[in-house]
């Protein structure tokens, strides 16, 4: 058994400690009264204000097929009992001085049960392996139900993960060493500054918890973060256009245009100067445009999917052209800007329009059929639930979307916050990537329904005709326009096996390139941090499973993987262009006014 050093204890100062209830207990009853009124102004919200993940239904159809096989149930409940008794064997031997190999182990990069005492101490280890084994009983037990449909399956086993996340030890003050130990050397301090923290984190969500991941107040856009020098040359309702500085003596003929997702903000493409692939692409020679979205309110509410198109790319493309001269560019679109690229490219061929000389996709979805966990958000109860939500404003909340992202990593975007800032009451330290998580954007309801419905819900992309912007049948397979697909391969968004698909969707020649780690890190993978990797292969077989087969694996970013395939239509090189060089005056310096509003302004 590892020695132990016993904590300093330190006696807290009653005085200051009665304060801080008093002052707890004040804004306690404040949000309770706020909450109460809340709910009695909501009170009318029908059966999908009770159930408005649709879980219920999910629930009891997996309980009614479980308990027709009564023999698997008792097969599973016998297996973990076997499970248990091992667990305590092993526990017995260790508390007795011998060696013995754990039962259960957590997954690699787990964090939760990274502190010492985990595995040091014979009772928390105890704790943590009863946790994993019921855990992984659980989840295994509701994945071989049968019968379930495919969507019944995925919501019941992504709910059960949650609660199962949810009851982790690490959660709660009395099974956690860590917090356990803060508590005595700092004589509960930890716990008053936690709930000061919790209810701080109340209080800006108006009533609903909006946790705290970083530190807000030191970044600010322009100073520290999103520094690439650009201005803003064009702008319209939905979008301001920025245009970069050079940094080369000669520029590539052809600018690049890059379009965002409107769910999150453009700087994620540009945070620090050492990761950011806006710096690095003007570092390259190329004249880089981004679209910024505006973070909309209720007067853009009818905006739609086809006024992102008109107002997004296409208003781009030719304000591109008046700044540069050049009419033709090459497009990048990242995730939601993707699909719309791929939408704008199928219109823009309709009408003979080609402008777009290439067009790459990062982390972009054309067919839905297998979306991930965030197919889950989507049935026909749950829209019908967010669009009457949606009515009342005229778009969706930015947190709401944030909320639904980080479910879909809860141990990494909900319990770890929850366990520093709530139990052992710190601060988040300063991280620009969570800052930019945290900055979160609306969607108008027309536009946003029409997303969820036409892609997520009704795959329609993927059929010929399925979708009709501005009276032109959406057809991918009419596309010829050369692409390269950047997917990641631990991508929790866009799973790569789902992106894949584009390369038999799309009628022109296609690259595929498959990076390493998730959607975002394996995006901002920058040269020098020479991290993660990627795989090509020079073929497109139908399957993804055929392709990563065949697939070759390279060390470090894919970016100059990118930048040499790109470079095949960059147009020559010409002299660098600056902002207001052209036909379009500089309206502000970057990275803008859109960018900086809040989704609470």
């Amino acid at each position: 058994m590892a020695e132990q050093q016993p904590p300093d204890i330190k006696l807290p100062d009653p005085v200051e400690i009665s304060k801080s209830v008093a002052g707890i207990a004040e804004r306690s009853q404040k949000l309770v009264n706020e909450f109460l009124e809340r709910q009695y102004k909501d009170g009318n919200g029908g059966s999908s204000a009770l159930d408005p993940m649709n879980i219920g239904a999910a629930f009891m159809e997996m309980t009614s097929r479980m308990m027709a096989d009564p023999a698997k149930l008792v097969q599973a409940q016998m297996s973990l009992w076997q499970d248990y008794m091992r667990l305590w064997q092993t526990t017995a031997q260790r508390m007795m001085g011998q060696e013995a190999s754990p039962v259960a182990e957590p997954e690699r990069g787990d964090r939760r049960f990274k502190h010492p005492e985990w595995d040091e101490n014979e009772l928390f280890d105890f704790v943590k392996q009863s946790y994993l084994l019921t855990a992984r009983w659980m989840q295994t037990t509701v994945k071989d139900v049968e019968g379930l449909d495919d969507k019944t399956s995925q919501k019941v086993d992504f709910y059960t993960r949650q609660f199962v996340d949810a009851m982790a030890p690490s959660n709660f003050l009395m099974t956690n060493p860590e917090v356990l130990r803060e508590t005595l050397e700092s004589g509960g301090e930890n716990l008053v500054k936690g709930l000061e923290n919790l209810l701080d984190d109340l209080e800006r969500g108006k009533g609903r918890l909006k946790i705290r991941m970083t530190d807000t107040e030191a970044f600010e856009l322009g100073e520290n973060i999103a520094v690439t020098p650009g201005k803003v040359v064009y702008q319209n309702d939905l979008m301001q256009l920025l245009q970069y500085e050079p940094t080369t003596e000669q520029v590539n003929k052809r600018p690049l245009l890059i379009i965002p997702p409107w769910i999150n903000k453009f700087y994620i493409l540009d945070l620090r100067p050492k990761n950011s692939f806006i710096r690095w692409a003007v570092a390259e020679g190329h004249t880089v445009f981004v679209i910024s979205w505006v973070n909309p309110d209720e007067k853009l509410a009818a905006k739609s999917f086809e006024d992102y198109m008109l107002e997004g790319p296409l208003d781009a493309l030719s304000a591109v052209e008046k700044a540069t001269g050049e009419k033709d560019a090459n497009v990048i679109g990242y995730c939601l800007g993707g699909t719309l690229l791929a939408c704008t490219l199928s219109y823009m061929q309709a009408k003979k329009d080609e402008r777009i000389k290439s067009a790459t996709f990062f982390t972009t979805m054309m067919d839905f059929d297998d979306a991930g966990e965030l197919g889950v958000f989507i049935d026909e109860v749950q829209l019908a639930a967010l669009e009457e939500k949606m009515s009342e404003k005229g778009y969706l909340e930015g947190g709401d979307m944030a909320t639904t992202f980080n479910m879909l990593r809860a141990n990494d975007l909900i319990w770890s916050f929850v366990v520093n800032n709530y139990l052992m009451g710190k601060d988040p330290f300063p991280f620009d990537l969570l800052y930019w998580n945290s900055d979160s954007t609306r969607m108008p309801a027309a536009m946003h329904s029409f997303y969820l419905r036409n892609m997520y819900q009704e795959n329609r992309l993927v059929e010929p005709g399925g979708i009709t912007l501005k009276g032109v049948d959406v057809d991918l397979s009419k596309i010829k326009v050369p692409g390269c697909l950047i997917s990641t391969r631990e991508d929790h968004i866009a799973p790569w096996k789902a992106t894949y698909s584009a390369t038999q969707l799309l009628g022109g020649p296609v690259k595929f390139i498959l990076a390493g780690s998730g959607h975002i890190a394996g995006v901002v993978n920058p040269p020098e941090a020479n991290k993660y990797g990627y795989w090509t292969n020079a073929k497109n077989p139908k399957s993804p499973e055929s392709w990563i087969n065949g697939a070759a694996e390279h060390a470090g970013s894919w970016w100059p993987e990118w930048n040499k395939w790109i470079g095949r239509f960059s147009g020559g090189q010409v002299p660098a262009r600056k902002p207001g060089d052209g036909k379009l005056k500089v309206l502000e310096d970057g990275p803008g006014s859109y960018v900086k509003v809040k989704a609470h302004d």
